[in-house]
């Protein structure tokens, strides 16, 4: 899940103001989490306490009251339009949206199961209550399938070919190819792949951040997906990690150490 808030965070400053370049200071000083973050730790707190046997509609309200809660904590991170209405609301249903927003706040839902149906199936409940639409739902399986290769040993190359048979994402091109063109995109169509990319054609954690950051487009949800994966095959340096965490407030950093403690739990 750190990857993901690492993403979101250096990624923060340049979403509106798309760089075009590997080269810049990893943590600017003007960093900040955003709606990628907030919503990575609000569904990491209901599947930390959740289990893929319980009821589906359970499972879901859990997902909604927790979003709602911590949305309404931190209402001013940057959400889209229309999740920002549906946090203002009591209605829990979904709105058919197919934004990237689900595949951003998907990390914990790789971490926690030992197979991939249940963790495609995890993924899909916490898209599917508020981004019910194929392509919502297709994104958050994508990159939770990704995250799950990947901590299990995956190639690269293994990744990419799941993820194109399964999720019939065209991932044939680099990210020097698409550097020039590529524009802001909110849908999980045009930011899954380009971020799984960023991952592919990234050579180190950090590296992966960077590739992410110099394509554009929605540079903060691009990178916590590209950083989630990338936390899955390479792990993720000290340093970097502790200077993340420096940026959460306190709550926010309590369901992530939470996180951290029950997966290294699940290792003994």
């Amino acid at each position: 899940m750190l990857g993901a808030i690492i993403g979101d965070i250096v990624g923060s400053i340049y979403e509106f103001d798309n760089i075009k370049t590997k080269d810049f200071e990893l943590f600017d000083r003007e960093c900040f989490f955003t709606d990628d973050t907030v919503m990575s730790v609000a569904v990491a707190e209901v599947l930390l306490d959740t289990q893929p046997t319980d009821k589906e509609d359970e499972i879901e309200d859990k997902l909604a009251a927790a979003m709602k809660k911590w949305g309404r904590e931190y209402p001013h991170a940057g959400y889209g339009g229309h999740f920002a209405g549906w946090l203002r609301t009591d209605d829990t249903q979904p709105y058919n949206s197919y934004g990237n927003g689900s595949a951003m706040r998907v990390s914990a839902a790789g971490w926690l199961y030992d197979d991939m149906f249940t963790t495609r199936y995890m993924a899909r409940l916490t898209s599917a209550v508020t981004h019910n639409h194929i392509e919502g739902i297709k994104g958050a399986e994508a990159a939770a399938a990704a995250i799950f290769l990947a901590r299990n040993g995956a190639s690269k190359q293994e990744i990419r070919e799941y993820v194109e048979k399964e999720f019939s994402y065209n991932l044939d091109f680099t990210c020097d190819e698409i550097r020039p063109t590529y524009y802001f995109n909110e849908t999980c169509m045009n930011t899954v792949p380009q971020a799984i990319v960023a991952f592919l054609d990234g050579e180190s954690f950090e590296d992966v951040i960077r590739t992410g950051v110099s394509i554009g487009g929605d540079t903060d949800t691009l990178c916590a997906i590209a950083g989630s994966v990338a936390e899955a095959y390479y792990g993720i340096p000290e340093d970097i990690s502790e200077t993340a965490k420096s940026f959460l407030t306190y709550d926010l950093l309590e369901v992530v150490e939470k996180f951290y403690n029950m997966l290294q739990k699940s290792q003994y």
